[in-house]
């Protein structure tokens, strides 16, 4: 099975309406080489550690989780969990347990 990353990366830069250069700047790359790396993430070419990966989530607002979910569905479950209060979460855990 392919990673998710290459396509996850690009849905998640679009939704905030960063180009692959500015996303990259963003995250200290040089501008000259920025957009290219980026390029190379979304394309699937080379894979972001898993540092790189964590400011990337940061900076694209989603869990760093969502990259590496093998499911679409799971993956925006995860989007929409991570934007609740903790509160909200620990009522939805426990109401999913209960399930």
């Amino acid at each position: 099975m392919e990673t998710p990353i290459p396509l996850r990366l690009k849905t998640a830069r679009k939704a905030v309406g960063l180009t692959q250069q500015q996303l990259g700047m963003s995250l200290g790359m040089e501008p000259n080489t920025a957009s290219a790396r980026m390029n190379q993430y979304e394309k699937g070419k080379h894979t972001p550690d898993y540092q790189t990966m964590q400011r990337i989530a940061a900076e694209l607002r989603v869990p760093v989780a969502y990259f590496y979910c093998e499911d679409e569905l799971l993956a925006q479950i995860l989007c929409a969990v991570a934007k609740c209060s903790k509160e909200e979460q620990e009522h939805l855990l426990k109401s999913l347990l209960k399930a």
